[in-house]
Order: structure tokens, then C-alpha cells, then sequence
């Protein structure tokens, strides 16, 4: 069991920075325990959990690692907890931006290196709701996926890219996935090898190598390469709620389209994706009007 201490660099929310990781509660992969947190996920190297805990008493980050990918979750610890991240190079242009930075000084923008780990539940969250996508999430990976190695019984490894390949059409359909997402699903794992070249790329390119496969597009690209590179402008186009929210919290109007978001965002250039992140930690969303959207449950047709 190798472990590893790690120095940020400055101020660190641990929770707030991994926590995009988790899909939904309940998330096979990612646990908080004892307020430490746990990541299971499959590396290069093979399966692997990954603990880590903030101890700020020393100024340092401890983690340990299980399974045959301990050593490449651990070399790339500090990559993870956004270590090549720069918040300095945003520069605030909206009173509620700058207030959200002040509040939350340690949000850095998380890099795991890994495609398909972001990819296929970012697929599952086409068009659904999230409460939707987080269920076929967890049923997929406690059905699907391996006991991930440590200490952690309930956590699991998502399957290798065969893995998904061999899961046959009833249980996507009893995990609530229609044809077109696991459609989607199944050509990216036929194409594993070139969607993992997109972790070593710039945004535009590994935005591009996304792309090109049908089922994939600007939405789901950007919501991938938020966390496999943790790129500061992946803004998100195409989300139901997201242009609404940044554009009641920095206008006080209601109804933007992605158009106008961009319009808004527009001085922050190279940093969008980040301002939009503080802009939603500051807590300010339009008030609701209508019932929240009904859950579907295709398990059920």
C-alpha cells in the first residue's frame, strides 16, 4: 500500500475541488469517509483507490493508494489537486465573481488525466435528469463494474472499455439508458485508445477528437474536459440550467440563452469555465417557478 504527502502550493478545499468528481450520492467510485475522500477508477495501470485527506495543521495533503494503479494515481496526486492550475489569471469583472473567489480562496480546477472515466457518465447525463443519470451510473458500475482494491467494500471500478462492450441491451435499458446514450457509450469504448490521446492534448484539439464521434457533442465534450484536463474555458453549451443561472446572477434577468452567457462571459476569455464555477459556488440562482422536471424511468416501459 505506497502512500504520498504532497505541499499545495496555496490555500486547497479538498472537497470543493474533487467534488465534481462524484456523480450524484451513492457513486460506486467516489466516497467522502471520516472527511477524507475516496476514488476508485481504472488507470493505465490497472484498477485503483485512491484515499486522500487534507491535513492543515502541516500544510500538507496525505494520500494512499490501493491495486495494480496505486503508483500512477499517486504519481499524478498533485496534477489532481490542480497543481498546474492558475486561479491568479482570472481576473474578476463582476462583484459577485471577485466576492466568490474571496470566499473560496482554495476551489482549484481538478485534472485526472483519464477520458473515458468523465466521458461515459457525462454521456449518461445527456438529456436527463441528473437524478436519472447518477441511477444508471451506480447500477451500471454495481452490476457491471469490480470490486475496487483497498479497504472500501462499496466502492467500484468502472469496467474496462470490453467490459462495456458486453453489457447486453436489457440491462442498459434496466438501468434507465436509452439506445442513443448507450449507443454513444459503445462507440467510445470501441474507440478507447484515441479518447484517452485526448488527455494530452490543448482544449481545442481534445475537443475535436471527442467530436468526431456521432452521440458526442459540445456539451459533453466540454463536461468531460472540465475534469480530465481541468481546463479554466471549457464553458458548458447546451445545459437546461447553466445559462439561466449565469445570467440571473450577473444581470438579475431571467431566460438567457447559451448566446448571451457567452456574451457575458465574455471578459472572461481563457478563464470561462472557471468564472462559471464561482459564479454557482456564490449560491445566487434565479428563484423557481415551475415544479422541478418529473424523473423518467424507462426500466419501467
Amino acid at each position: 500500500m505506497p502512500a504520498r504527502t504532497w505541499d499545495p502550493p496555496g490555500p486547497l478545499d479538498l472537497h470543493r475541488t474533487l467534488g465534481v468528481l462524484q456523480r450524484g450520492p451513492g457513486d460506486p467510485a467516489f466516497g467522502v469517509r471520516d472527511g477524507e475522500l475516496w476514488r476508485a477508477c481504472r488507470t493505465p495501470g490497472g484498477p485503483g483507490t485512491l484515499r486522500i485527506a487534507a491535513r492543515p495543521a502541516a500544510g500538507q495533503v496525505e494520500a494512499e493508494a490501493w491495486g495494480p494503479g496505486a503508483d500512477w494515481l499517486l504519481d499524478r496526486l498533485p496534477e489532481l489537486l490542480g497543481e498546474s492550475d492558475d486561479p491568479a489569471r482570472l481576473t474578476a469583472r463582476h462583484r459577485i465573481v471577485h466576492e466568490a473567489r474571496r470566499r473560496h480562496p482554495g476551489v482549484r480546477l481538478a485534472r485526472t488525466g483519464l477520458v473515458l472515466e468523465s466521458l461515459i457518465p457525462s454521456i449518461l447525463e445527456q438529456k436527463v435528469t441528473s437524478d436519472e443519470a447518477y441511477r444508471a451510473w451506480r447500477l451500471l458500475l454495481q452490476r457491471h463494474g469490480e470490486p475496487a482494491p483497498g479497504p472500501w467494500e462499496r466502492m467500484r471500478v468502472m469496467p474496462e472499455p470490453r467490459g462495456w462492450a458486453l453489457i447486453p441491451s436489457w440491462e442498459w435499458h434496466r438501468a434507465g439508458v436509452d439506445a442513443k446514450r448507450s449507443s454513444a457509450i459503445l462507440r467510445a469504448v470501441r474507440a478507447a485508445r484515441r479518447m484517452e490521446e485526448a488527455a494530452r492534448m490543448d482544449l481545442a484539439d481534445a475537443t475535436r477528437r471527442l467530436m468526431a464521434l456521432p452521440g458526442i457533442g459540445p456539451w459533453t465534450a466540454a463536461e468531460t474536459l472540465q475534469r480530465t484536463l481541468g481546463a479554466p474555458d471549457a464553458i458548458t453549451v447546451g445545459d437546461l440550467h447553466l445559462p439561466k443561472i449565469i445570467g440571473y446572477a450577473l444581470t438579475g434577468r431571467r431566460g438567457t440563452t447559451d448566446e448571451e452567457m457567452l456574451e457575458l462571459l465574455a471578459p472572461y476569455e481563457g478563464q470561462r469555465h472557471r468564472a462559471a464555477r464561482l459564479i454557482l459556488l456564490s449560491g445566487r440562482t434565479p428563484p423557481r417557478r415551475a415544479p422541478r422536471f418529473p424523473v423518467g424511468d424507462i426500466a419501467r416501459l
